[in-house]
């Protein structure tokens, strides 16, 4: 029995090191083969996308991973591995839920609290999708995510693979559901396939669910960037009365007044400032934009849509 729960780990670590990145360079070959960025992937944003799919993966989340790992021995001595009795089963479990259920609230709040939205406002800048978008961030945003703290203590206390299974399967979810690829479009268009759908869509996050979420307006009653702030489990938009399912995909996706800040400002705002006069990462810009020079717009033929996102009120 020993010898098969070490083989299992074996298979495990093993995917956890090469088998995310390389369904994550299948899904980029698919997109740009497939042409689904369709030019909307100017140099700024490119910038942003590339730091952030190798920064945040590959330095943040290990480094603080392994400063807490590090500081918690200290801190609590008697209880490493506390919870290493507990069944496979239940240690996915308990880190899924902990571990999704608290960015569901941290992704929320940084929706409807002004001040913390431009944190968050680049992760919803970029008029496309892609699976890029999955690990676009602010870095200062990523190094203050408490989920991260939570599923390093977790992984202390004793519950490292099954960390490392919800760590493949919530990455491979969330990465799917940015994509550009809409998968689960079969799933809406055969009538003997719905009943799966209605299923699908209201545990975890799909295209057609999230795509609504970086929508740059809510005015064709499909962009929701008021709710579905789910990141692997759509349930929680379900359970607190935020999702909105349409089963269509939003038009236009970014900020309807976004106007190309500067890649190293949406990198690390506020350390360093947008030079782009009115925007929120502006040294002198507001916290939400909410008004836009309409007379501007309508000399450059720009249609003025609901600024993104005021601060909502969910029921």
């Amino acid at each position: 029995m020993e010898a098969t729960i070490e083989f299992i780990k074996k298979i495990i670590e093993n995917l956890n090191g090469y088998g995310f990145p390389v369904l994550l360079v299948f899904i980029g070959v698919l997109e740009f083969s497939f042409g689904l960025y369709k030019g909307k992937w100017p140099k700024n944003e490119r910038w942003v996308d590339i730091a952030c799919f190798i920064v945040v993966p590959l330095v943040i989340r290990p480094a603080f991973g392994l400063f807490g790992l590090k500081v918690l021995p200290a801190l609590l001595p008697a209880y490493k591995n506390i919870f290493s009795w507990v069944p496979l089963f239940w240690g996915v479990a308990i880190i899924a839920v902990a571990d999704d259920l608290t960015q569901y609230w941290y992704h929320r709040l940084h929706h409807q609290i002004p001040w913390l939205w431009r944190f968050h406002r680049t992760h919803h800048s970029a008029s496309y999708m892609g699976m890029a978008m999955a690990n676009r961030q602010n870095l200062i945003y990523t190094i203050f995510f408490s989920q991260v703290y939570l599923t390093t203590a977790l992984v202390y206390l004793g519950l490292g693979i099954p960390a490392i299974i919800v760590g493949i399967i919530k990455g491979t979810i969330t990465t799917l559901a940015h994509s550009s690829i809409p998968w689960d479009k079969p799933l809406y268009k055969y009538k003997i396939l719905h009943p799966i759908a209605w299923v699908l869509e209201r545990t975890i996050s799909t295209p057609a669910t999230h795509h609504a979420h970086h929508a740059a307006s809510t005015d064709d009653g499909i962009g929701y960037y008021k709710g579905n702030f789910g990141n692997m489990f759509f349930l929680w938009d379900i359970i607190f009365g935020t999702a909105l399912i349409t089963r269509q995909y939003p038009k236009a996706y970014g900020i309807s007044h976004y106007a190309g800040d500067q890649w190293y400002a949406q990198l690390l705002w506020p350390i360093f400032k947008s030079k782009v006069e009115g925007s929120e990462l502006a040294a002198a810009g507001p916290m939400v934009r909410i008004d836009i020079d309409k007379e501007t717009d309508e000399q450059n033929n720009v249609k003025v849509n609901e600024s993104k996102p005021a601060l909502v009120a969910v029921s």
